[in-house]
């Protein structure tokens, strides 16, 4: 059980802080330090030297001390096996790769653990902001130990919310001109993350976001006061066979009937 100590055993919260904190210092020793990159996807998706040795560390640290979780990460084959395991450990060594290659500081260490499809603790790391996001099912999201809470400010002239142009010219016009848009977050799970903290009040996923760059972050986001959701309003399932998603929205809870209400606009428009 989440956070139950046993006999020396550390609780699945603690290991997967102490996985996350120390992918993220090896990832860090690749920052800005042009470390090889190759392509995948079709050449559509960068992976780095980085990438590679934070996932080893967080396979080796995690699998061996919970053999009967499964497994689903970015940067690991995939394992079919993990569909018949109640719990999962669902990983992104690295979020943003590519604003970490560009030397942005907006990456993070992505750790979640799966049961029955939804996350019942997540972590992200940033190491370049010193910043460490935890939570866990029944408990407060915490930035740096402290918690953390979903932005209020409904009824406001402004709405910060990070989202494609693209996207935002499908809105309500009158909607639109209310909006901030806040310039390009490169990691998924840390925009997610802006909104748990309250520097946003939400952000638009575009589709093929997958279970690795969303499974931690939904959870800190939940736990905040926010959520995660379908354009139908529904939360998301994890360790299914197909791991990508369609369009989702991530907002506070005050304010996500009214995103969801323009991206209905922006799609009978």
């Amino acid at each position: 059980m989440i956070d139950s100590q046993k006999a020396g055993r550390l609780s699945d919260t603690d290991l997967i802080v102490g996985a996350a904190l120390e992918a993220g210092k090896i990832a860090l020793g690749f920052f800005r330090q042009s470390p090889e990159v190759w392509w995948k996807n079709n050449g559509q998706s960068p992976v780095s030297a980085a990438d590679f040795a934070a996932n080893e560390s967080l396979a080796a640290t995690l699998r061996s001390a919970r053999p009967d979780y499964g497994w689903l990460s970015e940067e690991t084959d995939d394992d079919a096996a993990r569909l018949s395991q109640a719990t999962v450990f669902v990983v992104d060594p690295i979020d943003g790769t590519r604003g970490f290659l560009s030397g942005s500081d907006l990456w993070c260490v992505s750790v979640a653990i799966v049961t029955d499809g939804r996350p019942v603790a997540g972590v992200l790391y940033a190491p370049a902001l010193d910043e460490l996001f935890v939570a866990t099912v029944g408990g407060q999201a915490l930035k740096n130990g402290r918690p953390i809470s979903v932005s209020e400010r409904v009824g406001e002239d402004v709405h910060r919310l990070a989202t494609g142009e693209d996207m935002l010219k499908g809105f309500d016009p009158d909607f639109r001109k209310t909006v901030e848009r806040v310039k390009h977050v490169p990691s998924l799970a840390y925009r997610l993350a802006m909104v748990a903290d309250g520097r946003l009040e939400g952000t638009i996923v575009k589709r093929n976001s997958h279970d690795w760059d969303l499974a931690a972050a939904d959870l800190i986001l939940e736990r905040a006061g926010g959520a995660l959701v379908d354009l139908s309003g529904n939360a998301l399932r994890y360790n299914r066979a197909e791991v990508s998603h369609d369009e989702l929205c991530g907002a506070s809870a005050s304010q996500l009937p009214e995103f969801l209400r323009q991206l209905s606009y922006r799609r009978d428009g």
